[in-house]
């Protein structure tokens, strides 16, 4: 009982921040366990304990990097489990672990709505019992009829119970951005169904856009009350212009850096889907209707730094996020003309939210840096190849060239460590040092030094 607690007095002591980190670990270990069970695998099949808790990482992290390949490896029992820890990761500890406190009747007391509001990168904490609510709702309802959909549709490929399988799967792959597949070719057995990748590019942007996003156009499109407008909040305008722009410019560059290579002999309409797909796929999805390595290097440096943007906050996706790319693009561009402040849809951004975006950023290259110049060192790949690796493992996207079951034990744990950063957030992660001990109230002198 002392032992119990002391443990629980550990605990108390922490952070939100720290809780998170703390609460995401214990989540890996879970999973790691539950993936590691005999039932999981295919008979005759047995996982190195390297490659177990790379599997439970990606999984947890929704990224879908892996060293064996999933539909060789998991039983239909390790399918099930597989896709139960992505749907665990994709929505969030603090999500689910809520929700689970609101089925057994406890109260939602300020910690655990602080907690809820760092996992989900929310700013106050008015709401936040009703968010989690709406964010298992939106989810939940997408992912039955993305399942309906797609287990249908696959009616025509398999037999009903493999068909439903693979839309089973395929639907909670592709809305927690996952990138896992039980196909063994991930979507290249449907590059030519454009049905199946529209699904599939539906169910990506789902659950890349945002869940405040996505309650938002919930509540717009299903408002019962005409005397009530809604009104979109700066932050939904914010991400899904950004997210759309990012789509659009990413299909164009694609489709002009392959026209001449991979496009050269396709039709307008696979040149189409193929550069969308690819462009929508690298905001967190890491499925692929195509394998990557065609292409050239130059689109996989492109789609490298789509990666590192990755998703945006609140959603399923990794990377810096769509809004930090989005503030730091205009405060470079306010600051060349001169300007002081930025200002967006008639609104003032906080200086504290350009400041998170600016260290994020930059916090974002130096660990991306540091990742490459490890791996370069330790592993016998090309530049390229694992610069594509280190950016999908940190945009928690799950695409790859082919090198990840080749990596060495320190090469696989230091795309665990990148992909366990991307989905707890960079912020998260420095504020785990945070000392919230009261700042003194003098000033030092200031003096101006010399930059640029």
């Amino acid at each position: 009982m002392w032992v119990r607690r002391k443990s629980l007095r550990w605990l108390n002591e922490l952070s939100p921040f720290q809780l998170i980190a703390v609460y995401y670990l214990f989540a890996v270990t879970i999973s790691s366990i539950l993936i590691a069970l005999p039932v999981a695998h295919k008979p005759g099949v047995d996982m190195d304990f390297i490659d177990v808790l790379f599997t439970a990482v990606s999984a947890v992290s929704v990224t879908g990097l892996t060293t064996v390949p999933t539909a060789d490896t998991f039983s239909t029992a390790g399918v099930f489990i597989l896709a139960l820890v992505l749907q665990f990761g994709g929505i969030g500890v603090m999500t689910l672990g809520t929700l689970v406190w609101l089925v057994l009747g406890k109260k939602i007391g300020l910690k655990e709505r602080r907690l809820i509001m760092t996992d989900q990168n929310q700013t106050r904490y008015q709401g936040m019992v009703r968010m989690v609510q709406e964010i298992v709702l939106v989810v939940l309802l997408i992912e039955f009829v993305g399942f309906l959909t797609l287990g249908t549709y696959f009616l025509q490929y398999y037999d009903p119970g493999e068909a439903y399988l693979q839309g089973f799967f395929g639907t909670i792959s592709a809305m927690t951005n996952g990138g896992f597949d039980i196909t063994g070719q991930s979507l290249i057995p449907f590059k030519d169904d454009y049905f199946v990748q529209f699904i599939n590019m539906i169910l990506i942007i789902a659950g890349a856009i945002g869940f405040p996003v996505l309650i938002e156009v919930k509540q717009y499109l299903f408002n019962n009350n005409q005397l009530q407008t809604i009104q979109f909040s700066l932050f939904a305008k914010l991400t899904t212009i950004t997210f759309f722009a990012l789509v659009v410019l990413g299909t164009i560059v694609i489709v002009l850096l392959e026209f001449n290579n991979f496009f050269a002999d396709k039709d307008w309409h696979e040149i189409f889907f193929y550069a969308l797909f690819q462009s929508i796929t690298t905001r967190s999805g890491g499925l692929s209707t195509m394998d990557i390595n065609q292409f050239t290097e130059q689109t996989q440096l492109f789609m490298s730094s789509l990666m590192f943007i990755g998703a945006s906050p609140s959603s399923v996706g990794g990377g810096i996020r769509t809004t930090t790319f989005a503030l730091v693009v205009i405060f470079i561009l306010t600051f060349a003309r001169g300007g002081n402040h930025i200002r967006i849809f008639r609104r003032e951004i906080h200086n504290e939210d350009l400041n998170k975006a600016v260290v994020v950023t930059l916090m974002a290259l130096f660990l991306c840096f540091l990742a490459v110049i490890a791996l370069s060192i330790s592993e016998p790949f090309t530049l390229n190849e694992i610069i594509f690796e280190v950016t999908s493992a940190f945009g928690t996207v799950g695409l790859s060239l082919g090198i990840t079951s080749g990596l060495t034990t320190f090469g696989k744990t230091v795309l665990m460590l990148l992909m366990f950063l991307g989905r707890i957030g960079i912020l998260t992660f420095l504020f785990t040092f945070h000392n919230d001990k009261k700042k003194g109230k003098y000033h030092y002198p200031k003096e101006r030094i010399i930059i640029g």
